[in-house]
């Protein structure tokens, strides 16, 4: 089965979807498939071309053996509004335009948000007379709403467009059971919904490190090698509510044996590092997005692992897949979440939760987990385990390509 597969975020680029569909792709490929790739320049979350890549109207290259097609859109970095939508709709346009040019296919995967890709998707399958299949990684435009960016009632009509892309599609797939009912709940079919959650496989992350690299990659951060290191590794956007991490660096400054990392970038970047700087903090270290084949050994590197969301009923449905990644490298997680992605952790005895936005409550959850080592280390198991035995990233695959199948009419 050939299978064009619409992404707006691809490797090179650091971010959940890029791995998501990369690793999919991959397993899909290795099942026998034809995954093609169809994506812009890698250029998130700046807006700027990553070196050795050039913004031309379309471009083939091989990424760890897949098919990938680049077509040009209009670049901005993930901050403000207008131009992000006019990014967003400079691909759906591209892939219009190019649709002549697009390889022929059995089945059209358009994986959202941004809505704007499911558009393409939808476009492409009237043009090419071929079904498409929705993913649905975020319920978006309503965590546009959720994080304050817009009230307007264009925002109405968007949502509007997004119930017609759901019932268009062949099948819809999302990434969590309450994303499912929340579709249900509008109206929307849920013989044609299938769920398929992030998830990871226990041999992408290595659960610890040989002393010296471990040394050394803490001098790289400047972190102090016996410090215990609570670390997070991700977008610095909206939804996340990461100042948390800043108010729980704020509460354990007269720690010395704790220091924070933060890697990322994002909208709520530039607050962060103000706040740090107005505090004097001195345990916190932010960092900008490194390659993704680096991101396992940072995991291993650290002591806690920490996952952050706003404080919005949106994001309660919502499950980082930062989750999984921390469990599969056996690291206990401080929590500042609620619904979907609590429920997982606690249900895996895999660290400790608190309210979203509540610094307070995470520096006091990180001094429990950095004053029991035997309590770290059982959390940590746990989470391994978890993934092992539910969120194994080639069944989640599989998954998907048995939806894929039947929306083409084929068997998986």
């Amino acid at each position: 089965m050939r299978i064009l597969v619409l992404t707006d975020r691809f490797t090179p680029e650091v971010s959940a979807a890029s791995t998501r569909i990369h690793a999919h792709a991959k397993l899909w490929q290795q099942a026998g498939h034809e995954p093609i790739i169809i994506t812009c320049v890698p250029n998130f979350p700046c807006g700027e071309v990553f070196p050795g890549y050039r913004n031309r109207s379309l471009q083939e290259e091989t990424v760890d053996g897949l098919r990938v097609l680049r077509l040009w859109t209009y670049m901005a970095p993930n901050e403000g509004v207008f131009r992000r939508v006019f990014d967003y709709v400079s691909y759906t346009l591209t892939v219009i335009l190019q649709c002549w040019r697009l390889p022929k296919s059995d089945v059209i995967l358009a994986t959202s948000p941004p809505i704007f890709v499911a558009v393409a998707g939808w476009a492409l399958s009237k043009l090419r007379r071929t079904p498409w299949v929705f993913e649905v990684r975020d319920l978006w435009p309503a965590s546009i709403r959720a994080v304050g960016v817009s009230k307007s009632g264009v925002l109405n009509l968007v949502e509007a467009m997004e119930l017609g892309l759901y019932r268009s599609a062949a099948r819809v797939i999302v990434l969590t059971d309450p994303f499912k009912i929340d579709l249900t709940s509008r109206g929307i079919d849920p013989a044609k919904i299938d769920v398929v959650t992030n998830a990871t496989d226990v041999g992408d992350v290595a659960p610890s490190l040989p002393v010296e690299q471990r040394a050394a990659l803490r001098a790289r951060f400047g972190l102090a090698a016996e410090s215990i290191v609570v670390g997070f590794v991700g977008t610095l956007g909206m939804a996340q509510g990461a100042m948390a991490l800043v108010h729980a660096a704020e509460r354990l400054r007269t720690r010395s044996d704790i220091e924070f990392l933060v890697i990322g970038q994002g909208a709520e970047r530039a607050a962060i590092e103000k706040a740090i700087h107005e505090l004097g903090l001195r345990n916190i270290r932010v960092h900008n997005f490194v390659p993704q084949p680096e991101v396992a050994n940072i995991l291993a590197m650290l002591d806690i692992g920490a996952v952050v969301l706003k404080d919005d009923p949106v994001f309660h449905t919502v499950i980082p897949s930062k989750i999984f990644e921390l469990f599969a490298a056996s690291r206990p997680i401080v929590a500042a979440v609620e619904g979907e992605a609590r429920r997982i952790i606690e249900d895996a005895a895999g660290g400790r939760c608190v309210a979203p936005e509540d610094g307070a409550a995470m520096a006091e959850m990180i001094g429990v987990l950095a004053d029991d080592p035997h309590l770290r280390q059982k959390a940590g198991e746990n989470g391994f385990a978890a993934v092992k035995a539910k969120y194994s990233r080639t069944a989640m695959a599989a998954r998907a390509l048995d939806t894929l199948g039947r929306a083409a009419g084929k068997a998986g």
